[in-house]
């Protein structure tokens, strides 16, 4: 993908949708996700609708992504009634990418038809590993043998974009599983591919035992098999679009592509992240609170960020930097050079001024080079007082 083709998403329009439920909480998530309240999809379904409808009209979507949670743990007719309000309120461009999360163990054929007739056709499967002694740290449900055969039924049900994501870094894996989850995860010839360092989130399980005495995460190991992964995508034809992302030429995702290049986007259910008219905002998390705001017919919000002037330089450095080709330059890029800790990353090689672009070389650093981003002061011409950039590390949040 060439730089104008990423930057070209910065004027699509996407949506997120979150789906809350899951069948078991991973003792490493900390997103917005419930377990044992399955009774309330249906109130959930009607609720998601009904934000829709809370929702001024806007402009045809690019992307749909309905993540979690786990989007294929709830009844594909209530994901394409919340499709369905999405597609009439705004409409959605021809060949718009709809996408859904889902987990090997609950995905089968009859489920996977029902989802593409409903007008999803990309799903991203959270395999996570092959080993199965990682599997049982991580908390998954399913079993190596499930992922092949998630993925074999979503090929049969017509889905022509697939995606696997892995997990890397867990202290039960070892550097021989670690290759054979990436020789496994290539062997099915999946569209994309996500690769995600395992971190320890404060107030999950994961941190509780850690503080307590089990083992963390090695940094040392985690970069050694992010290396491991990342030759043996490239090897395999796989390209590095974003930090943690590698797609086949073409089958990049595009809600990604939408959010890192400062895309618009709406934001539907608890939890959820949206940008949209220089402001981003996060909607309530607390899945009851969520479902009592929307049914008295008032939105879900829980706070709202201004991102205008210096703030919004700074947010399209920082959400842009995460990707291959960088940002153009501007005033942020300049400053960036300018600053004393900027100029060294550069001369250290772990930044570039390329063709009028700022680029992070090596990946592993992407965060030391964040970090001097939202260090860099305003410059005379911004007047206000700048607090904090308010930026969405992970926009499915």
């Amino acid at each position: 993908m060439t730089p104008d083709q990423a930057d070209a998403f910065a004027q699509a329009a996407a949506a997120y949708v979150h789906i809350p439920f899951c069948a078991r909480i991973c003792p490493y998530c900390d997103f917005a996700v419930v377990a044992g309240k399955d009774h309330l999809a249906e109130r959930y379904g009607a609720a998601l609708v009904a934000e829709v409808g809370l929702t001024p009209s806007w402009r045809p979507l690019e992307s749909v992504y309905f993540g979690g949670g786990t989007p294929s743990y709830m009844p594909p007719r209530l994901l394409g009634e919340a499709l369905q309000a999405i597609a009439a309120r705004h409409g959605l461009e021809p060949g718009a990418e709809v996408s859904l999360e889902a987990n090997p163990e609950d995905f089968t054929v009859e489920k996977a038809s029902a989802l593409r007739d409903l007008g999803f056709n990309r799903v991203s499967f959270g395999a996570q590993s092959f080993d199965p002694q990682v599997l049982e740290f991580l908390g998954r449900r399913h079993r190596p043998e499930d992922i092949e055969a998630s993925v074999h039924a979503a090929r049969e049900a017509g889905f022509d974009n697939v995606s696997v994501d892995l997990i890397y870094g867990v202290p039960e894996e070892t550097d021989r599983s670690w290759e054979e989850s990436l020789e496994q995860a290539l062997a099915l010839e999946p569209d994309h591919i996500s690769c995600y360092a395992l971190t320890v989130e404060l107030g999950t399980p994961l941190s509780r035992a850690v503080k307590a005495g089990a083992p963390a995460p090695d940094p040392d190991v985690q970069a050694d098999r992010y290396l491991a992964a990342d030759a043996a995508l490239a090897a395999a034809g796989y390209r590095r679009y974003e930090v943690s992302n590698w797609a086949k030429p073409g089958w990049e995702c595009r809600y990604n592509l939408v959010v890192w290049a400062q895309g618009e986007y709406l934001a539907y259910g608890n939890g959820a992240h949206g940008y949209r008219d220089g402001k981003r905002w996060r909607n309530i998390r607390r899945l009851e609170a969520y479902l009592s705001r929307i049914e008295s017919s008032r939105l879900a919000r829980a706070g709202e960020d201004t991102v205008v002037g210096w703030d919004a330089e700074l947010d399209r450095l920082f959400v842009g930097l995460r990707r291959s080709v960088g940002v153009a330059s501007g005033p942020g890029t300049e400053a960036f050079a300018a600053s004393k800790e900027g100029s060294t990353l550069v001369e250290a090689g772990v930044a570039a001024e390329r063709e009028s672009r700022l680029v992070v070389v090596d990946p592993l650093l992407t965060d030391a080079v964040l970090r001097v981003v939202v260090s860099l002061p305003p410059p005379a011409w911004e007047n206000p007082k700048v607090d904090s950039l308010s930026v969405v590390s992970d926009a499915r949040r």
